[in-house]
């Protein structure tokens, strides 16, 4: 098990454990534990960081920085910044966890009645994390997403997932915001859960390493009986893709993936289906693999790059079979607080398909690079 470094305030720590200790101050429970992973975030740590500092309740949130090991030395700039804030933890996790590894490792220790996940690549505005907590304990829900916002200005960019379609994808949510409502899965850039649910629920599968935990854990959540709300009055900018997608700055000016994402991204939607559904809906998985097919296809027309094909394509399927004891455990435990069922879960079915989304952003900003990564 590799060193894990803990910070807080002027207290430092290495822990051999695999759950560290953490020296903490006395006092109440935070309401809001705020859990910022960062990896190679020295573009975006201090003004995410400083807009956390600006909150109307910031005297009743405790703030965790986990670093995944940065080559960028954002893990140093991350410490210094919150050296010295009444709350502010430090937590060196010693090599890249992934989203879900290293959020999982800071969540357990969280001590807030709510964890929100958070982006290093966002600010919020002054009262976002009031009103998120407002309209969790008004509305009981067990996950809630604020609106996102573009980082550079007010354009909307996300109300979170509104469904899936016919092939188990997801779609986007709401496109209209004025108001409290009920959606399918919270932003991973901002997801706001109760952490005794989090637990409950088994956090994010650490499988996942990154892209579609958020969707994952909120299929769960379903599952389980809760509510997930999209939060209006609750407004945070994002930039989004920052790390595959860099050039542009502030604003994204271009459409940019890699084998490594289209990689998890493919795996991990068929793992979220593979998982969680319970009968009918499995049906979406074979759905799933002959769009895959038909993409595959098309794709290695337009690149001609046989490596990626192979890497986002074949090695995606080929891992789900690779997964398949770890598939079936977690059938299993989803079968023990499982409340609904796929005949159920058949009212998030939406006719507009993902695809149509990523056409549209290819019409915006051309046909996508693809680093061979």
């Amino acid at each position: 098990m590799e060193n894990v470094t803990f910070q807080t305030g002027r207290m430092l720590a290495t822990m051999n454990d695999t759950l560290p200790v953490v020296a903490r101050q006395s006092g109440t429970i935070p309401a809001i534990s705020v859990i910022i992973l960062n990896y190679n975030g020295i573009p975006w740590l201090k003004r995410c960081l400083a807009s956390l500092r600006c909150q109307t309740l910031f005297d009743q949130i405790e703030v965790v920085v986990a670093d995944n090991a940065s080559p960028d030395q954002s893990g140093s700039l991350a410490a210094e910044l919150v050296r010295d804030w009444p709350r502010g933890y430090y937590l060196q996790n010693g090599a890249n966890l992934g989203y879900a590894g290293g959020n999982n490792r800071a969540a357990k220790q969280a001590r807030g009645r709510y964890l929100l996940f958070l982006n290093n690549d966002t600010w919020l505005e002054p009262n976002c994390l009031e009103h998120l907590l407002q309209e969790a304990e008004a509305s009981g829900a067990m996950a809630v997403t604020p609106l996102l916002m573009d980082y550079a200005d007010d354009t909307m960019q996300s109300t979170g997932g509104g469904g899936f379609d016919v092939f188990g994808l997801p779609i986007r949510g709401p496109s209209q915001w004025s108001h409290r409502q009920e959606i399918f899965s919270a932003s991973g850039a901002a997801l706001l859960i109760r952490r005794e649910w989090f637990q409950k629920l088994g956090g994010f599968d650490d499988q996942f390493f990154m892209y579609a935990e958020e969707e994952d854990l909120c299929w769960r959540a379903k599952l389980a009986g809760g509510k997930v709300i999209l939060a209006p009055s609750a407004k945070l900018h994002h930039r989004g893709a920052a790390s595959v997608n860099p050039n542009g700055g502030e604003k994204v000016i271009e459409k940019r993936t890699s084998d490594a994402k289209r990689f998890y991204a493919n795996r991990n939607c068929l793992l979220i289906l593979l998982k969680n559904c319970q009968h009918l809906l499995l049906i979406m998985v074979p759905l799933q693999l002959t769009m895959l097919a038909v993409e595959a296809f098309f794709m290695g027309i337009v690149l001609r790059r046989w490596s990626f094909i192979k890497r986002a394509y074949i090695d995606a399927v080929w891992d789900c079979w690779r997964l398949r004891r770890h598939i079936l455990a977690e059938r299993r435990r989803v079968k023990k607080f499982r409340r609904h069922s796929d005949f159920w879960m058949l009212r998030f079915l939406r006719p507009r398909l993902n695809r149509w989304h990523e056409i549209q952003n290819c019409q915006r900003h051309g046909f996508p690079k693809v680093d061979a990564k």
